[in-house]
């Protein structure tokens, strides 16, 4: 009686956990809903963040300026420009008004005659620049690299005006860099653009609008990025172990009734072939928001141009046969022999893997580290691989 009691029990619970499965799955499919749950913008950590005070959250005295960005659909957006290390270091005393120091510093000749290379970092979703994480991230890039860091924080989030939409993110992106190249004379080769998790959606699409115009910048890094949010959808695991998509597949159709219903695409992938300049791709192994395998399927669609095809039959059946299978099979051979005269792949004990891969007609490089630890908001910050980008990136 009691086994009874306890299956039914049970039953209940289980129906009552499908049914608020397929209520979040109902939510994710209004607009609005879904725009709450990708930028998280009301998520503004630190709580009532002083932006006027970095110095409340670790970075140097008057080494960082507060200020804001208008864009051309007049919104304002929240930045802070944090001066280099080696710039800040070669002042006489602590300045009092750094924010007449930028045009100065942005002009700045530094080792080798060269400027002072400038990382726009584009963070990911939720809480604002001030956040523990992401000012890691910028005492790693101003002290091992040496650049100076323009952060900002798009539109809905923070002190930043208005709400996020992916082509408003994309404008501020552009707005931001455009404050560098055209208000402050930052040549556009002395910017390494820098996105993490939802930053990456915006590198790729400023990247594509980049060479449509053909700016030419220092390069791409992105950090822990994504193919694609619906491809995020399908790979996404809630609380690191249960699938968000996979039970759709057992309703005929409802797989693909909540992709079409995703309205902010950032689709990375699609914009990889307008993408001409060297990128980095970085990802940790223990990343449990979004999994490495997006970064393999972004590395792979640099390559793809350079592969021999696989034709395989759209007929399955067909593949049985021995004479299409040896073809098959001779075809991934190809394949993969191309591969490897293509790519170099480099293990590193304790850290990780490298994968290279240069372009033969432009001579630039694409890069894919994968790395043993880090997560998802830590990634940026492991030495090894801040190293990597300042070798590959000439910092």
């Amino acid at each position: 009686m009691a086994g009874i009691q306890f299956f039914f029990r049970g039953q209940k619970y289980l129906v009552a956990f499908g049914g608020l499965y397929l209520l979040l799955v109902a939510l994710l499919a209004i607009p609005y809903i879904q725009s709450q749950a990708l930028y998280l913008n009301n998520i503004r950590l630190p709580l009532f963040a002083d932006f006027n005070n970095p110095e409340k959250y670790g970075l140097a005295p008057n080494r960082t300026v507060n200020f804001q960005i208008t864009t051309p659909d007049t919104e304002t957006i929240g930045a802070w420009l944090v001066f280099s290390n080696s710039y800040y270091s070669s002042l006489p005393s602590i300045p009092t008004d750094p924010a007449s120091l930028i045009p100065e510093a942005l002009s700045r000749v530094g080792e080798g005659g060269k400027r002072i290379p400038v990382v726009l970092f584009f963070h990911g979703n939720a809480a604002t620049r001030a956040f523990t994480a992401r000012i890691r991230h910028y005492q790693a890039f101003t002290s091992r690299l040496g650049a100076h860091v323009l952060a900002i924080d798009y539109r809905g989030f923070a002190d930043s005006s208005g709400s996020p939409s992916e082509k408003g993110l994309t404008t501020d992106a552009r707005a931001a860099f455009d404050w560098l190249v055209k208000e402050h004379r930052v040549h556009p080769e002395d910017v390494l653009v820098v996105g993490h998790s939802l930053g990456t959606g915006v590198a790729g699409q400023l990247a594509a609008q980049f060479d449509e115009e053909g700016i030419k910048c220092r390069g791409f890094v992105l950090l822990s990025p994504f193919s694609s949010i619906t491809e995020v959808l399908e790979t996404y695991n809630m609380f690191g172990f249960i699938p968000l998509m996979k039970p759709l597949y057992l309703l005929p159709g409802a797989v693909g009734l909540v992709k079409r219903a995703v309205v902010h695409r950032f689709d990375t992938l699609k914009a990889v072939p307008d993408i001409t300049a060297s990128v980095l791709i970085a990802h940790a192994l223990d990343d449990w928001d979004i999994s490495h395998t997006h970064s393999d399927v972004l590395f792979q669609a640099f390559i793809e141009p350079h592969l021999p095809p696989v034709e395989v039959p759209t007929n399955p059946i067909e593949v049985a046969q021995p004479e299409v299978w040896a073809k098959l099979t001779e075809q991934r051979e190809a394949r993969q022999l191309a591969f490897e005269k293509v790519v170099t792949k480099r293990n590193i004990d304790k850290f990780g893997t490298i994968e290279q891969f240069v372009e033969p007609q432009t001579s630039r490089e694409v890069t894919l580290v994968k790395t043993l630890a880090g997560g998802h908001d830590y990634l940026g910050i492991q030495e090894g691989l801040v190293d990597i980008i300042g070798r590959l990136f000439d910092m």
